[in-house]
């Protein structure tokens, strides 16, 4: 059996995690180094799966499990972490970690999951479209039982008027697995927790909806693994994922007779047979991911994009909804200072983003502050906030790697808006960047970012003029060349991927090698129909329509363009990242 090294990493928000490493014991030089991460169940810890090394039989393999925050040798109160997202983000860190402290490269990763750490594992495969070579999820558990009836709006209720608070597993060991010894060490490890924050539960139950709504974005090759007899989790959903991913490789397994612990059952043989098939054949042919440069004329999001832009029959219950929604957006615009804006610059418009950021609540009464207030609190622009906090946390570490290579920081923003995040971003910043250029196509845009850069005394340093940031030519003509390019909540607005290509490509001539891209991107939003049906945009008073981007069909037209992807934050919710990439050819 191989022994186990207990070793830690540092996450994002700086918290030290334990994980376990098992060496591999041969290994040839005409193959690269290979490994196998692997992510426990819910009140568990990495050491549940150590089993899995011997059993999986992959001796020149490298194997690893961490104990995820709040579980086993890992700090935090148990069953908890600060939200379900910053578990996921935890996914990220485990994984950069793996990459640079034991020289791994991603694409010699496979991950291996089971039930909680299976939706933490599709999140990130979602959200992040890291390369890894395959995924095997085991009973992700994408829906659990809770089988008392409105448990779960009973326990957002509760959370309303509570606070977070926890509730201990019903399920028993004899339940999770026929294998006694399994059972056994369940009942007697001490390192288990019976208990899960209500934060996570209900962050658990909201990632899952979305992934498996939109699990189409899923390139990686997969293989699910259902148990048959499962008493913890639904299987509907798991079957749901499935038809939906947009894997060129996938296989479902249904397992008879098989209980929650699908990696831990007495016939586990069964299952592990095939995750080991599955994995060796997935790491003997070349990675494998389809092509998304022209998503926007064929597939989901485009076909997506087209039903928002079809009218609905006239006087269905679909159009009358939104008839009066747009009703009530109207009447409220004459009390409420953001929504007017909205109206009259369009819902897209730089003024609009601005606004947001601001987030300061403006009407014309108490009746006007509080509705503009709510309007300003609606999942989207709470998304756009967090997105500026992101894009300035970026562009600050993209002006530090720059200092350290010795290169001059010559930033460019090519659809600057107002220019506040950049602007606001060198708040702080011990040395200044040695230019600004921002551009936009709006004359309002223009006129309203030169008075901020006099008003936050940037003069000496910053300008603003007008420019078509579709433009390749004139991206690629800009002198002095940037080093620190800029594109934030633009391409968002354009469906097209012929545009979108221009543009990097402009801005690919324009970078210096070695130089950096700060990009945006949008692989999700609950509210699309919302914005389409009742909002309108900048161009013209027209429907507001958006085509969404996976982040894997984002990163690879920014790959295309001749930058590689270092690294992405993204919103609790999943719906705007903000990428750092190099200009590499």
């Amino acid at each position: 059996m191989r022994e186990a090294q207990h070793l830690s990493f540092t996450t994002h928000d700086g918290v030290e995690l334990c994980y376990r490493h098992w060496p591999a014991v041969s290994t040839t030089s005409a193959t690269a180094r290979r490994a196998l991460v692997m992510f426990h169940r819910g009140h568990e810890h990495g050491g549940r799966m150590a089993h899995l090394v011997d059993e999986l039989d992959l001796a020149d393999y490298d194997f690893f499990a961490w104990d995820a925050r709040g579980h086993g040798l890992s700090p935090g109160e148990r069953g908890d972490s600060p939200s379900f997202a910053t578990s996921v983000r935890d996914v990220q860190s485990f994984i950069d970690h793996i990459s640079a402290s034991h020289g791994l490269a991603v694409e010699d990763l496979a991950v291996l999951a089971q039930s909680v750490g299976a939706v933490l594992v599709s999140a990130w495969a979602h959200d992040y479209a890291p390369k890894i070579r395959a995924l095997v999820l085991a009973s992700p558990a994408f829906k659990v039982k809770l089988y008392v009836p409105f448990a779960r709006p009973g326990l957002q209720l509760m959370r309303a008027l509570r606070g977070n608070f926890f509730v201990n597993s019903y399920v028993k060991a004899k339940f999770l697995s026929h294998d006694p010894a399994r059972i056994a060490s369940f009942d007697n490890d001490p390192l288990i927790t019976r208990a899960i924050s209500v934060n996570m539960l209900l962050g658990l139950y909201d990632a899952a909806e979305r992934v498996v709504a939109d699990a189409q974005a899923i390139q990686i090759p997969t293989q699910l693994l259902i148990s048959g007899a499962d008493f913890v989790v639904q299987r509907k959903p798991q079957e749901q994922f499935f038809e939906r991913l947009g894997s060129l490789r996938k296989e479902k397994h249904i397992l008879p007779g098989f209980f929650h612990d699908t990696l831990g059952e007495r016939d586990r043989s069964h299952a592990l047979s095939r995750a080991r098939r599955f994995l060796l054949r997935c790491f003997e042919e070349p990675v494998a991911r389809p092509s998304l440069l022209d998503a926007d004329r064929l597939g989901a999001t485009c076909a997506e994009a087209e039903s928002l832009a079809a009218p609905l029959p006239k006087n269905s219950l679909g159009d009358l909804y939104w008839r009066a929604t747009r009703a009530g957006l109207k009447l409220g615009s004459g009390l409420a200072d953001g929504v007017k804006l909205g109206f009259a610059t369009g819902f897209d418009s730089g003024s609009t983003l601005d606004y947001v950021y601001r987030n300061q609540p403006a009407g014309t009464s108490a009746l006007g502050r509080m509705i503009d207030q709510n309007y300003l609190n609606s999942i989207g622009w709470r998304g756009i906030r967090q997105r500026k906090l992101h894009a300035e946390e970026l562009l600050r570490l993209a002006m530090g790697k720059l200092r350290e290579q010795g290169s001059a920081v010559r930033i460019l923003d090519i659809a600057a808006g107002h220019g506040r995040y950049i602007l606001e971003a060198l708040e702080g910043v011990e040395q200044q960047p040695d230019s600004i250029l921002l551009r936009d196509y709006s004359d309002i845009n223009v006129r309203d970012g030169a008075a901020l850069i006099e008003q936050k005394g940037l003069g000496a340093i910053a300008r603003f003029v007008k420019g078509d940031a579709f433009d390749r030519n004139d991206l690629a003509a800009l002198n002095p060349k940037p080093t620190l390019a800029v594109v934030s909540g633009l391409y968002e607005l354009f469906g097209s991927n012929q545009m979108v290509g221009d543009s990097l490509a402009g801005l690919a001539a324009a970078v210096e090698k070695g130089g950096y891209l700060v990009y945006t991107g949008q692989p999700w939003h609950p509210q699309l129909e919302l914005i389409a049906r009742a909002l309108t945009s900048h161009r013209g008073g027209e429907a507001w329509v958006m085509r969404r981007r996976s982040q894997a069909e984002m990163d690879q037209l920014v790959e295309a363009a001749g930058f590689r992807k270092l690294t992405q934050r993204i919103d609790e919710w999943g719906i705007f990242s903000v990428s750092l990439a190099q200009r590499v050819s």
